[in-house]
């Protein structure tokens, strides 16, 4: 129950980011689900592989590294779904800096099960 809330969250966020910012584009909420659930696969399959080989240079930026990582792999989402586009790296890198803010605020209201 708590990853569809965690889904619904992100999905609702994209949408109101690709409202708010000019280079991001979201055709429809279906677009908008697909956009958090291949989110949400990419930060659980592909970030722990990236994240511990680029330990190296993300140590020497002092973390900043991450958001460069992060923002990749918003651009391999807008590669993969048609429906959503993000028009450059710096909007990719804004959208993700965002999501990532925001998601970290809603999900405090989400209770834990234990």
């Amino acid at each position: 129950m708590k990853l569809l809330f965690r889904l619904l969250i992100t999905t609702i966020i994209v949408l109101a980011l690709s409202y708010f910012m000019g280079g991001v584009q979201v055709d429809n909420i279906t677009t908008a689900i697909k956009v958090a659930i291949v989110l949400g696969l990419l930060n659980t399959f592909l970030k722990p592989v990236l994240v511990f080989f680029t330990f190296p240079i993300t140590v020497v930026t002092l973390g900043l590294f991450l958001l460069v990582i992060n923002a990749g792999m918003v651009l391999l989402c807008d590669y993969w779904l048609d429906g959503f586009t993000i028009s450059s790296f710096l909007t990719a890198l804004f959208f993700s800096i965002l999501l990532s803010i925001s998601q970290s605020i809603l999900y405090k209201f989400i209770k834990d099960d234990k």
